[in-house]
């Protein structure tokens, strides 16, 4: 059974409006707050009891029948028909239901009469009917995105090729369009079609859930049918290949292989449909490995045919059934060769695993295997721009049209192919036309909006910024004409739904169908260019560092030259508006300049509500470059493992509040410690589309700043962080609100444009900060506490601190260098100025961190002890 897509169910669910479908109807609804009520037509019905809730587009009764449901629910209910009839009126937009009805209509409890358009005439003879079923099943297909999915499957969705051969898709809807059996009429329509094999005893459709390929004799009349399930997973059992009762009749392509001398013979028809896809038209096949007709063999005749060129599939039976079918062909006076795809595959596999398969195919076809006695002739193809005929020709070829490409000829050996897939080979020549630019059309394009014309024709187009996929292109398109107006959401790569909105829009505007085709058309492009550079735009890695002048270089480095940069470093912050914290802001610094260390400092502040931490934090990262700092508000617990490879390492990662990223404590900690995380993660092979166990990395190593108002932190992350305390003191508190009045002032106007200037400095002096190695030579001479297990993290602690001081200090001493092996390795040592500042400063930081008290507390604890 064909089984309805669930995206087009939920689609019809809420596209189609029911409180439109209810009024159309005779239903007359009233507004009661967000909700419609009216008379339920489904009893007798004094008090409004059906409720239609048009945000949720559902309906209920709340009276004697006590249901309720969405659209299709509606319909079914008011007409008496099936879930997939139902769906079916709705797809075709209700043609019984149309007009609208003055009065509630009758409820019917099962319809026997077809409420959706009949596709057959039953006074038709039995050709004409047998041929309205195929145009019917063609039709169906261009409508049925399962069918088209699965032929884009296989590598056939070629609308060449559809029109061509008029491959339909059999969907189980054509009994809804016929009367029922209970009729004279359904049931003498339905023993007909019963006759001709398109219909089953059982009351179903031979081709159900079926592609169909019909084949025409040599009249043109359609006297043979094909269906293939499109579904793999049927109960074991199901046929998946059908064809009509009775002997094979017909030659698939027959107009194809007219006048050609090389010809190649499948085993499937959609193994032909394969290589015609591909650009070789000289194709036909067989019904299956023993479906090589007389009348298949006679047109070959006919035709003029010299070599046949087998392609059955390269499994046992393909093999067997090649054999037995050579010497036929051989004692009619062909010319024999036999196609070798890989082992185990056939025509279409080889073409979806081998692309493109234009060469795959042309690949195997100039390595064919002479299957005859004595020297193997040389055979000539042709391949062809998919605009004009195609043909193959003798060894003196002529073309039948100015852009027929020629194909070397092959000479490949006797010799099988070997086993392996063929991935090299001589390339087939390009096409020959170039593509026609389109004409530029008048465009105005932001980021809210597209606006184009076409002669009087105006289109609007907005939502532009969410089609950020490229499966759909789901925009909203005003179209006007003068004073007429068209408006409608469409994804414009959904043919259906450029095919309705044209449709619909042609009507408003009394033009062509095709016309508003061709205009959506251009206006996809538009659109795809668009998104193409939008997307070009945001894959663009952003630059490393602006590019600085000559003067602003000559500036920082007289900043990290100056013997006094320590103090500067806390003028300058306290420049920019921070008050006091000068031994807090240092050591945030300093911790900012340890990113381009091989294991940073991390710093954790913890205040109260309202105290500065987040104004301390901020005055430090200022000082720092805008392209080494990379700052959210929270992190969900997987997001740091998705980042890019490179996206953190050596960088500063600031987080406003340590509760926003208690999910990914655990993916911090990871970074901190070990300086990079990995994550297997398992996802879709975008070229097989299977499930495959994909490895993602972040590198580091990443320097960590967060804050905090909470008293109990994760240990083992707060263990790893250097905790500073602002100064919560009243003195404090009057030095900022005597700041923050100062600022008011004239004289506070020209120290902020003032504090960018220093800013502009610092950023630029960090960007001249080179990663280097730090060489401690008095680091064995070093004491520290081991009282402690975790002063084993904050020895870690104030070893990098000493590093830092010392890298800040790098164009103030010697770079040495260490030759290891051919590696260089470049250096500056730490200098006994380093660890003096560095024991002020972990005095008072390192020493706050080994309080088991957070520092409110133990403030606190020194209040009520004074």
């Amino acid at each position: 059974m064909a089984r309805i897509p669930e995206r087009e169910v939920e689609r019809l669910k809420s596209e189609v409006p029911l409180a439109r479908l209810v009024e159309a109807h005779g239903v007359v609804l009233t507004r009661h707050g967000a909700d419609l009520l009216g008379l339920c037509p489904f009893h007798d019905d004094y008090e409004p009891s059906l409720v239609i809730s048009p945000k949720k587009n559902l309906w209920h009764c709340l009276g004697a029948c006590q249901a309720g449901g969405s659209v299709i629910d509606w319909v079914m209910r008011l007409e008496g028909v099936s879930f997939r009839h139902a769906v079916e009126l709705l797809r075709e937009g209700i043609p019984s239901l149309a007009a609208e009805r003055t009065n509630p209509p009758r409820v019917v409890k099962q319809s026997t009469v077809p409420k959706l358009p009949v596709p057959v005439t039953f006074d038709a003879d039995d050709q004409a009917l047998l041929e309205q079923v195929i145009d019917y099943y063609h039709a169906t297909l261009q409508q049925s995105p399962e069918a088209l999915a699965y032929l884009d499957k296989r590598g056939l969705a070629n609308a060449e090729m559809l029109a061509r051969f008029k491959l339909g898709y059999a969907n189980r809807t054509l009994g809804l369009r016929l009367p029922e059996k209970t009729r004279k009429a359904g049931a003498e329509i339905r023993e007909r079609l019963q006759t001709l094999g398109l219909w089953r005893a059982s009351g179903h459709e031979h081709f159900n859930g079926s592609l169909v390929i019909p084949v025409w004799d040599a009249d043109g009349r359609v006297s043979g049918v094909y269906g293939r399930k499109i579904l793999d997973n049927l109960r074991p059992g199901t046929a998946y290949h059908l064809y009509l009762p009775g002997p094979h009749r017909g030659v698939f392509n027959r107009a194809g292989i007219e006048g050609q001398t090389e010809v190649i013979v499948c085993e499937a028809l959609l193994d032909a449909l394969t290589f015609w896809g591909a650009g070789y038209r000289n194709v036909t096949s067989s019904y299956g490995i023993n479906g090589f007709t007389p009348e298949l063999l006679e047109a070959l005749q006919i035709c003029g045919a010299k070599r046949i060129l087998i392609a059955y599939d390269r499994d046992d039976a393909g093999e067997r059934a090649a054999v037995e079918l050579a010497p036929k062909l051989q004692a009619t006076g062909f010319e024999v060769f036999r196609l070798l795809f890989p082992k185990g595959m056939d025509a279409n596999a080889y073409a979806l695993s081998v692309k493109p398969p234009e060469k795959s195919l042309g690949v195997v076809i100039r390595s064919a295997q002479w299957l005859g006695a004595g020297s193997r002739p040389a055979l000539s193809t042709r391949c062809f721009n998919s605009v004009h005929q195609w043909t193959v020709a003798d060894e003196a070829p002529t073309l039948v049209a100015s852009h027929v490409l020629e194909l070397p000829a092959l000479v490949a050996p006797a010799a099988a192919v070997p086993d392996a897939a063929i991935t090299e080979g001589p390339a087939l020549p390009a096409a020959a036309v170039p593509a026609r630019p389109l004409p530029e059309e008048p465009c105005e394009i932001t980021e809210q909006q597209l606006v184009m014309q076409f002669g009087d024709r105006h289109y609007r187009a907005r939502g532009l910024a969410k089609t950020t996929s490229f499966e759909a292109m789901k925009v909203n398109v005003l179209a006007s004409r003068g004073e007429t107006l068209y408006v409608d959401t469409v994804d414009l790569y959904s043919a259906k739904h450029r095919q309705a909105f044209a449709r619909a829009a042609a009507g408003e505007f009394a033009v062509e169908e095709c016309v508003v085709q061709r205009d959506l058309g251009k206006l996809l492009l538009k659109l795809e260019q668009w998104q193409d550079q939008r997307m070009q735009a945001a894959l663009t890695p952003v630059s490393a560092a602006p590019v600085m002048s000559e003067a602003a270089r000559d500036a920082a480095l007289a900043l990290l030259k100056d013997t006094a940069l320590v103090a500067r470093i806390g003028t300058d912050i306290a420049r920019g508006g921070l008050v006091g914290e000068t031994a807090n802001t240092l050591v945030g610094y300093l911790a900012c300049v340890s990113r381009k260390l091989a294991q940073p400092l991390a710093v954790l502040i913890q205040s109260t509500s309202a105290a500065g931490k987040s104004a301390l934090m901020d005055a430090v990262l200022a000082l720092m470059p805008e392209e080494d700092r990379v700052h959210y508000s929270a992190m969900t617990g997987q997001s740091l493992f998705y980042l890019g490879e490179k996206d953190l390492k050596h960088k500063i990662l600031a987080i406003a509040e340590e509760a926003g990223v208690r999910q990914a404590s655990y993916a911090l900690k990871v970074l901190q410690s070990q300086g990079e995380l990995t994550i297997a993660s398992t996802g879709k092979d975008p070229a097989t589309g299977l499930l495959v166990t994909q490895e993602y990395r972040v590198e580091g190593p990443v320097m960590l700043f967060l804050t905090t108002t909470a008293l109990d932190i994760d240990e083992e992350l707060m263990n790893r962080c250097v905790v500073l305390a602002v100064n919560e003191s009243r003195e404090q508190t009057r030095a900022i609100q005597q700041r923050q009045r100062a600022q008011r002032t004239l004289p506070g106007l020209l120290a902020r444009a003032e504090a960018e200037d220093v800013l502009t400095l610092h950023r630029n002096a960090q960007r001249l900060l080179r990663a280097l190695a730090v060489v401690n030579p008095y680091a064995e001479q070093l004491t520290f506490l081991d009282d402690r297990t975790r002063t084993r993290r904050d020895h870690q602690k104030y070893l990098s601190l000493i590093d830092s001081i010392a890298l800040l200090h790098q164009y103030q001493r010697p770079v040495r260098t260490l030759q290891r092996d051919e590696q260089v390795i470049e250096y500056v040592e730490v200098e006994v100025s380093d660890i003096a500042l560095a024991n002020r400063l972990a005095h008072e930081v390192l020493g706050r961190s080994l309080d088991e008290l957070p520092p409110q507390t133990r403030r606190v604890l020194g209040l009520l002890d004074t």
